[in-house]
């Protein structure tokens, strides 16, 4: 059976380009499951079809979150409504607050199931408050599991970075939609960004490759590019020369207040095996280790290493320094870009400094453990 995951945080997004995939396919279904209960342990799956209502059904979960939903209720769910036949395309519509991976990789790893796409459906009246608000999930009633404090901002910029279309509804007076669709298409160059009203029913037909997916939104291996479309912009900072702690921790909210959505590896002198990743959402500031450099490892020990990984440590490589370097993107409407990459080449190490030892250093409670 044909699969179609549609993810979103604007609900009434969402909800038009599930409507309008189900008009387009015969014989489809869709489930969603309601979290909004999740907290007391329950969660309500709920399937129509295009003559409306089938079923709802009340699950009791003994650990309620996103990730025993789909593995309880979800998966075996579609694998029965494969078994029964009587329908072709099964379109799955999560909840707000759910992120599309584990979702995605979980259907993808049935051999009954075939996963055709993964569908942001993003308004875009709301869009640019919400990559840029200070919101938690639990503020707005959407987290999905106990000590869930994700941001709003981290869980869109999720759902967009990782599917293969985003659906675009509303339209925005003061940016315009040209300067949504500029900054979709940078945040995810993958995806097919397409308005409300658009024929949806060729991503029922498709592959979903959940690898390659990952191996593109995975900050600690993707490659970014530079581009501009009017006033939106992404801005790759590469360097080869690694970063002084103690600069670098100085210049952090600095850095974050002029870049809107970063994400990235970087390489702090004194820490020659260790990669750090860097994510930030507005001035919300993630890192992350992100395992050794490549260099920094045997060569037995590579073969353990994802291959989209060593394609891409490999195209860095440098004969003295391996695959260390420095690599963050950031994207955003009106960005000082000067600014931007002044303040990061001044964290770099300078010639005198080099090869000193670094005796404090900000970042230590993020070594591999």
């Amino acid at each position: 059976m044909r699969v179609t995951l549609v993810v979103g945080m604007h609900r009434s997004a969402r909800r038009h380009t599930v409507d309008a995939l189900l008009a387009e396919s015969d014989g489809s279904v869709v489930v969603h499951h309601d979290m909004s209960e999740i907290g007391e342990g329950t969660v309500r799956r709920l399937t129509r079809d295009g003559t409306g209502a089938v079923d709802e059904h009340e699950g009791d979960l003994v650990h309620a979150c996103a990730s025993c939903t789909v593995r309880e209720d979800l998966i075996p769910f579609l694998l029965r409504t494969a078994g029964e036949g009587a329908h072709d395309l099964c379109v799955v519509e999560a909840w707000d607050g759910v992120e599309p991976r584990l979702i995605a990789e979980s259907i993808a790893d049935e051999e009954a199931l075939h996963l055709t796409a993964v569908i942001a459906a993003v308004r875009s009246e709301d869009l640019l408050d919400d990559l840029y608000c200070h919101d938690l999930l639990e503020d707005r009633g959407l987290d999905i599991a106990q000590d869930d404090e994700r941001s709003v901002t981290e869980v869109l910029s999720r759902q967009v970075e990782y599917a293969s279309a985003i659906t675009v509804h509303g339209a925005d007076a003061e940016h315009g939609t040209d300067g949504i669709r500029a900054l979709l298409e940078q945040l995810n160059p993958a995806a097919a960004v397409i308005g409300a009203g658009s024929v949806l029913a060729g991503f029922t037909r498709g592959t979903f490759d959940t690898e390659a997916a990952h191996a593109r939104s995975n900050p600690a291996w993707a490659w970014y590019g530079d581009r501009a479309d009017g006033r939106v912009r992404t801005v790759t900072w590469t360097r080869t020369r690694p970063l002084h702690p103690e600069r670098f921790a100085e210049a952090l909210e600095g850095v974050v207040s002029l870049g809107s959505r970063g994400r990235g590896r970087f390489w702090l002198a004194g820490r020659p095996d260790d990669l750090l990743v860097w994510e930030s959402y507005g001035d919300l500031l993630m890192v992350e280790h992100g395992g050794p450099w490549l260099a920094a490892l045997p060569e037995a020990a590579l073969e353990l290493v994802p291959e989209a990984r060593r394609v891409r440590a490999r195209l860095d490589w440098n004969p003295e320094i391996g695959d260390r370097r420095q690599h963050l993107a950031f994207t955003g409407v009106d960005m000082e870009v000067d600014e931007l990459i002044g303040l990061l080449d001044s964290c770099l190490v300078t010639d005198e400094e080099s090869g000193q030892e670094f005796l404090t250093d900000p970042f230590a409670e993020f070594s591999e453990r």
